[in-house]
C-alpha cells in the first residue's frame, strides 16, 4: 500500500513539473528570411528589423539569450517588424531591392553587412529600415529595457516626425 501511494504521488509530481515546463517555455522569435520579407513587403508596410551577427560573437549570442528571448522583446518585434536574423559573413549572394550584393574577401564580410552599416562593421548590430527609409544601424549589445527605447521609436512610427532625444527624454519604459 505504501508503495503505491508513492508511486501515485512520484506521478502527479512528474505530470505537474512536466505542465509547468510547458507554460515556462519563452516566447521564441520567428525569424524570417530575406526574400519572405521582401514578398511580405509587397502585402503590408512595416520596418525591417535585422539582427546583423557572426557566429563568432560572444556578444551576439548574449543578445539571443538576454533580449530576443525576451517575451516583451519578441511578442513587440513580431507585432510591429518584419524581423530577420543575418550573418554578415555569409558567403551566399543576398539580393534586396533589385540589388545582389556577394560576400567581400577584403573585408571577410557580405557585401550586404557592409550596406547596412554603412561601413560600419561592429557585432552585434540591430539594423532598422523604416518604412520607404535608409537602414539605420545601432551597433552593440542591447538589454531589453535599452532595446525597448529604440524598438518603440521605429515601431510607433517616430522615426523621422521626432527627434530621437526628444523621443527619448520622454519615453517611459513598460518592459
Amino acid at each position: 500500500m505504501q508503495t503505491l501511494k508513492l508511486v501515485f504521488l512520484f506521478g502527479w509530481v512528474v505530470i505537474f513539473s512536466c505542465a509547468q515546463k510547458q507554460g515556462a517555455e519563452p516566447e521564441k522569435m520567428q525569424w524570417l528570411s530575406l526574400q519572405q520579407v521582401a514578398d511580405s513587403l509587397q502585402k503590408a508596410k512595416r520596418p525591417v528589423l535585422i539582427d546583423l551577427y557572426t557566429d563568432w560573437c560572444g556578444w551576439c549570442k548574449v543578445m539571443d539569450k538576454r533580449t530576443y528571448a525576451n517575451k516583451n522583446v519578441s511578442a513587440y518585434i513580431q507585432q510591429k517588424f518584419y524581423a530577420v536574423k543575418l550573418d554578415a559573413e555569409t558567403r551566399q549572394a543576398i539580393t534586396w531591392q533589385g540589388k545582389k550584393y556577394n560576400f567581400n574577401d577584403r573585408y571577410r564580410t557580405n557585401d550586404f553587412a557592409i550596406y547596412l552599416t554603412n561601413g560600419q562593421l561592429s557585432y552585434p548590430t540591430t539594423v532598422v529600415i523604416p518604412v520607404d527609409g535608409e537602414p539605420q544601424a545601432i551597433p552593440g549589445f542591447l538589454a531589453p529595457n535599452e532595446f525597448e527605447l529604440i524598438a518603440k521609436y521605429f515601431g510607433e512610427g517616430q522615426f523621422g516626425k521626432t527627434p530621437f532625444e526628444k523621443f527619448q527624454r520622454e519615453f517611459k519604459s513598460s518592459w
